[in-house]
């Protein structure tokens, strides 16, 4: 692999337009390609990022010899399919959260990707943010203890659209999905593990999506994390981790900008802001390490891992 990690995004989105402003920050990185399935589009987002070349379709991207990696940033139930058309086309793929719709189908892209030897990884993108690597060096360091509990709250005001994708089913909408996968990740990444127990207070929406929701995680030894998500409520969107010797406070954990220790002795420690650009260029570091070093899976969000959060989040 070269210095210079070639990029190629599938689907110039509301999503993938932070992802390249991150991404062309970076010296050894460099976006070479647009694949849409409107060619305007296409050209449109080239043109905006400077981008080289701009397809009309998926396929056109997929098979440029001259990308590396491809940013999957289609709609939620498109996932599966683009992966696949990226993996059998032979390129590293980086899919945005959440992986797929359900447990079986990431197995499905897990597996395909390590029987072709290819590097895959689930961008959530928070497990990579300064503060959220300092949060994973103090729970390693035991600096609060023993985990007792964690609690984290994501939501925010929308109105109600049937036929927008935060409320159509078909397009997998719903709270859980759109945004509270980032607290369900983060429990893992806090735990270690998925949960034993779980249970949940739900409001749907009319279109039968979840629009708000409660969720309590039970663990070993009494531990717990509790997590609210919501599409039509607003939230302080923190989290807090409790140990038996202190906790530490994430503050907007989903982009967080900061991490506060609270130690026992009282001695506070603020770590941030760290945040430069919009925040997205972390993960694709992570990335380009991983090709750089010939890692087919990050350690920071490996593949068993999203699978398992998936199984949790969504069987079906």
């Amino acid at each position: 692999m070269q210095n210079v990690i070639r990029w190629g995004i599938m689907a110039p989105g509301s999503i993938a337009h932070p992802f390249v402003e991150g991404l062309i920050t970076l010296k050894e990185a460099k976006v070479v390609a647009v694949g849409s399935r409107n060619l305007n589009r296409a050209h449109s987002f080239c043109h905006q990022y400077k981008i080289p070349r701009a397809y009309g379709s998926y396929e056109e991207l997929a098979s440029d010899p001259e990308i590396d990696i491809i940013y999957v940033a289609t709609p939620h139930p498109f996932h599966k399919d683009c992966v696949k058309l990226c993996l059998n086309a032979g390129k590293a793929v980086l899919c945005e959260k959440p992986f797929t719709l359900n447990a079986r189908d990431s197995l499905e892209l897990a597996e395909l990707a390590r029987e072709k030897k290819l590097f895959l990884m689930e961008a959530m993108w928070t497990r990579f943010l300064p503060a959220m690597a300092k949060v994973r060096s103090w729970l390693k360091q035991g600096v609060i203890g023993e985990i007792r509990s964690m609690k984290a709250d994501i939501g925010y005001r929308s109105e109600f659209d049937p036929e927008s994708r935060l409320f159509d089913p078909s397009l997998g909408g719903g709270a859980l999905l759109d945004i509270g996968i980032y607290a369900v990740s983060l429990a893992s990444m806090v735990f270690g593990k998925q949960p034993d127990t779980i249970k949940s207070v739900v409001e749907m929406a009319p279109t039968g999506v979840d629009e708000q929701s409660g969720i309590l995680f039970g663990y070993d030894k009494g531990r717990f994390a509790s997590i609210s998500t919501a599409i039509r409520t607003t939230f302080v969107n923190d989290a807090v981790i409790y140990g038996t010797e202190g906790y530490i406070h994430i503050p907007d954990f989903y982009h967080a900008q900061q991490a506060i220790l609270y130690p026992k002795d009282g001695r506070k420690e603020a770590f941030g802001p760290m945040f430069t650009s919009t925040g997205y260029q972390y993960e694709a570091l992570e990335v380009m390490s991983c090709l750089h070093e010939d890692r087919l899976e990050s350690n920071v969000m490996p593949l068993d891992e999203t699978v398992a959060i998936m199984a949790v989040s969504y069987t079906h």
